[in-house]
């Protein structure tokens, strides 16, 4: 028998959080050492999956297959692909280096670090499973306990955020599970036996009017979490009244949920439903860039600006996976795995600034390099990476979200609007992008010292490990590309080989 390896990576924050449970509340040293062993060896597991995939083979790998409830076709099936790997590496990633940004915490750490790990377990579960079952549960696990995680360590407008926050997210999840539970159905009544297998469920021939009605579910109850103009409202405020290590959870890998879900289970298995919807998705995505952007560029708190500066970039995930050709989903999903580091070393940083100072007031700083130069450091290579610059991996994402985008001969309203204008209008987004980025690290770590701040001292210790390990991250894929799209690239070739074997289908324009 192998290794089970993704057990292995999906129980290591289980255990962690077991081990937890029986340590005492007083020994927060223990607890927090225990759950940074439990996120390393999730961590360590992924990069060797990342490692060990065999490339020229490609499709689901590291295959686990339990019966679970026959009689309903519900099996624990685990696997990953090129498009899912990436998912699970960038996770282990987030929530590793996660740990370590709420190493200051002391309020209420065991029921923290119990909930953060609750959390992660189900994020791993829903890149891993084969099972359409096991995908909504946990998907529910994922989203659950950012309510009192949120709720109860959070800050400016706690509970407010947190019930909007779950407000929004649950009737997303009840748009999904509509969908997921009529394809079921529909499914099992083409092939005459009950299954949640999402393999055997993508092979079942849909009606090209059942393929629009329930795509459209998907997108809603998936697109709440990515997320898609006008459903956005609740994620800024999220963002900000979160605890750091949520906060990169939050924008790094819960966000990823709702386009990893379209992707696997949307355009999956309703290509022509996808078809269908793609227009719509592409005119919507370049409000959520340049909209996202522009609201970004006027605010005054550091997080806010990160939450919206989210909502912008993930336009341009939804940009490519509305051209639905190889180049553009390719990039859709490299965007993602760069996006989520970025967003993470972000809200690692302000994290440390807000610990030390009290405020994320931008009007408040200035100067801070003098006093934080290494927070300055990582600062500096996260804006630059958010505003595309060659070198980081977001250069690479956003390229080829363009160069697909452009490349579509599909047309919108009659010819009067084309994928190649949509691609120009998101590129504007850069521009906007460039401005407000410039503007926060200019105003908050450059300029003359200001005396008031010398009391802050700059990252040391294990406050290091975030900053060091996420811009490594952005630096070795920019350098190096094709380590992640060749990746990548295994995991999108079958999708788009589905898209294009679809009928031709006119879009909603």
């Amino acid at each position: 028998m192998s290794f089970p390896l993704l057990t292995s990576i999906l129980l290591a924050p289980v255990i962690g959080l077991i081990l937890i449970l029986i340590i005492p509340e007083r020994e927060q040293l223990l607890i927090k050492i225990t759950a940074a062993v439990a996120t390393f060896v999730a961590l360590a597991l992924s990069v060797y999956a990342y490692v060990a995939y065999d490339q020229q083979l490609g499709g689901m790998q590291f295959l686990e297959d339990r019966v679970w409830v026959p009689a309903f076709g519900i099996n624990y099936s685990l696997g990953v692909d090129g498009i899912s790997l990436p998912m699970v590496l960038l996770t282990a990633i987030v929530i590793f280096t996660g740990v370590f940004a709420s190493w200051d915490m002391t309020n209420r750490i065991k029921e923290f670090f119990i909930f953060l790990l609750m959390l992660v377990t189900g994020v791993f579960g829903v890149f891993m499973t084969r099972d359409l079952f096991f995908f909504y549960l946990f998907f529910e696990v994922a989203v659950i306990p950012m309510y009192l995680l949120i709720g109860i360590w959070g800050s400016t407008r706690k509970e407010y955020a947190a019930m909007k926050l779950t407000l929004y997210l649950l009737v997303g999840s009840a748009f999904a599970l509509i969908g997921i539970i009529a394809l079921f159905l529909y499914a099992s009544n083409q092939l005459g036996y009950l299954t949640f297998d999402i393999q055997t469920l993508a092979t079942v021939e849909y009606d090209i009017g059942f393929q629009k009605f329930i795509f459209f579910l998907m997108l809603v109850g998936f697109g709440v979490l990515v997320p898609i103009w006008p459903l956005h409202l609740w994620s800024p405020d999220g963002h900000v009244a979160a605890p750091t290590a949520v906060s990169m959870l939050h924008a790094g890998v819960l966000m990823k949920l709702g386009a990893y879900g379209l992707i696997r289970v949307g355009v999956f298995f309703f290509p022509e439903g996808a078809k269908f919807w793609a227009p719509l998705i592409a005119v919507l995505c370049i409000v959520n860039v340049v909209y996202g952007a522009m609201i970004a560029m006027v605010q005054r708190d550091l997080k806010f600006v990160i939450g919206y500066s989210s909502v912008s970039h993930m336009g341009y995930v939804l940009l490519g996976i509305a051209a639905l050709n190889t180049l553009s989903l390719s990039g859709a999903v490299t965007q993602m795995f760069a996006h989520g580091i970025m967003t993470a070393l972000f809200f690692a940083l302000v994290g440390n600034i807000y610990h030390k100072a009290h405020t994320r007031e931008i009007a408040r700083f200035g100067g801070l390099a003098h006093q934080m130069p290494k927070v300055a450091a990582g600062f500096l290579i996260g804006g630059l990476a958010s505003l595309g610059l060659p070198g980081l991996h977001n250069f690479v994402a956003e390229f080829l979200i363009f160069l697909g985008a452009f490349t579509s001969d599909q047309v919108l309203w009659g010819g009067l609007l084309s994928y190649r204008v949509l691609a120009v209008l998101a590129i504007s987004g850069i521009v906007i992008t460039a401005t407000y980025v410039l503007r926060v690290v200019q105003k908050t770590f450059f300029g003359p010292r200001k005396a008031e701040w010398d009391v802050l001292e700059d990252a040391r210790g294990v406050e290091l490990v975030p900053i060091v390990v996420l811009c490594s991250v952005l630096l070795l894929f920019g350098l190096f590309p094709s380590l992640m799209v060749d990746l990548i690239n295994t995991g999108v070739a079958p999708l788009v080989a589905k898209i294009e074997a679809a009928k031709a289908v006119g879009g909603i324009f």
